[in-house]
């Protein structure tokens, strides 16, 4: 079975990102017929580039986007070799479409940097390849493009190549590696080319069938984030959802959160039937031995083996809205796996320019701002840190009047706080709200006092109805 590698394209405004991946697809054969005369005709209308194809309009699909000649959304293209599958996120170059990138990046194990010859290394790479490395993309290829304007010249990539290990040294993406490439005319894109004799390493796309990323998944933490209740005839009940870290076997002891409650895996069921076991991002549907109250948001996990439930957390935050700016006491919904709880920004602790990765103090985030805050939680979430678990350990923020996702968020280890114990018991299933109306004045203007009425009884009696 052929594996599956994500990979995301990510540089300046006209760096030649589309027309790299429309090299890509049409010198390995990915192209249909249909496709290419599509293309064609596209091109001799609406292209500048005096070819007989415009290979940026393989995944420039937008109407705007081939008039502007710009790429505006994430693009997403599929294709297959004899090695491996593969799935490409072109993300747009512009300032403005940075928080564009950020979503392109989400599953991606490598980021392909494009960079122009003639420009160098520019103030939007290294905002990419900070990203990049913010996000935890293991994998980078840094993709000198339009080699063909500076005569193939070795000491231009030579140049190239020393700025951006200048600059990367201080990101935590290690494997590294560079490529001295012509997207126009597809030179070191599928094949060696002879206009590079100095250059001794492979092609791209070479390159993409064999590094290896088998060892990026986490296969120790087991973290399974109920997504829904599958409920059949003959009293069937199974909970589904992706899993997102660790092996989960058949007979394997678990733990539910929030209730703590423990039980073992009676079954794992797919499409195509029964498994024994179960790895990560796989979607399954599994069955407990025991009647245990499980919903969508609880999470499934080893009982040797739990995240922490944290009700306050420390985060770096990339702000992607440029309507609203981020500062202290924001109130928003936070989704982390399949669980969305309220919260509040209790601090902004820096911001960090990603042009010299200083960091600076401030009082707001505005739309691409990188910073450090700390989030305090009205209900607890199940998270581990985002450099041991990138399901686990990320997370989107939910404006609660316009419902727009506003950042995206991982888990930072030090600023983690565990959920607060008291010394009385805390049941799980009951959560305090503060109010701004104490409770003896709310008597005083109600009138009463308040009483809380248990209605119990065994599943299917008839409670609800």
């Amino acid at each position: 079975m052929q594996d599956l590698l994500h990979f995301l394209t990510a540089g300046s405004v006209d760096d030649g990102k589309s027309t790299f991946i429309g090299r890509l697809l049409h010198d390995s054969g990915m192209i249909y017929e249909d496709h290419l005369k599509a293309l064609k005709k596209d091109s001799k209308q609406k292209s500048s580039v005096k070819a007989d194809i415009d290979l940026s309009f393989v995944v420039d699909g937008l109407k705007e986007e081939r008039l502007q000649g710009i790429t505006i959304d994430v693009a997403y293209r599929y294709f297959t070799t004899k090695k491996r599958k593969f799935i490409i996120a072109d993300t747009p170059g512009h300032e403005q479409y940075t928080r564009n990138m950020v979503t392109g990046a989400s599953r991606a194990s490598l980021v392909v940097l494009l960079i122009d010859a003639q420009k160098g290394v520019t103030i939007q790479t290294k905002r990419h390849a900070f990203i990049a490395s913010l996000l935890g993309i293991d994998h980078a290829a840094v993709v000198i493009n339009k080699m063909d304007l500076v005569d193939h010249s070795e000491k231009v990539f030579n140049k190239i190549v020393s700025d951006y290990k200048d600059f990367s040294s201080r990101l935590i993406t290690r494997d590294v590696h560079f490529f001295p490439v012509s997207a126009l005319h597809g030179d070191n894109v599928v094949k060696k080319s002879e206009n590079t004799p100095w250059y001794k390493g492979e092609a791209f796309l070479p390159f993409l069938e064999n590094i290896y990323i088998a060892s990026d998944k986490n296969h120790i933490d087991l973290r399974f984030p109920v997504q829904n209740i599958i409920r059949a005839n003959g009293g069937f009940r199974g909970y589904a959802g992706t899993l997102a870290s660790g092996v989960l076997r058949k007979g394997e002891a678990v733990t539910i959160l929030p209730s703590k409650r423990t039980s073992k895996i009676k079954s794992i069921i797919t499409y195509d039937g029964e498994l024994e076991k179960a790895g990560p991002d796989e979607a399954i549907c599994v069955t407990l031995e025991d009647d245990i109250d499980v919903g969508r948001g609880d999470m499934i996990v080893s009982s040797r083996n739990q995240p922490t439930v944290l009700n306050e957390l420390g985060a770096m935050l990339v702000w992607m809205d440029a309507e609203i700016s981020l500062s202290k006491g924001y109130q928003f919904l936070l989704k982390q796996t399949t669980r969305t709880v309220q919260g509040t920004l209790k601090e902004i602790q820096y911001r960090t320019d990603v042009h010299t990765l200083r960091r600076t103090k401030a009082d707001s985030l505005n739309m691409n701002d990188i910073g450090r805050v700390k989030i305090e939680l009205h209900q607890s979430v199940f998270a581990d840190t985002f450099d041991r678990n990138h399901s686990t350990g990320s997370f989107i923020l939910i404006d609660k009047i316009t419902n727009r996702t506003v950042a995206a968020g991982m888990v930072l280890a030090r600023d983690a706080a565990p959920e607060k114990q008291t010394a009385k018991k805390k049941n799980d299933h009951i959560s305090s709200h503060k109010s701004l109306v104490p409770k003896k004045l709310r008597q005083e203007l109600l009138s009463q006092k308040g009483a809380v009425v248990w209605l119990t009884g065994l599943p299917c009696s008839g409670k609800t109805t």
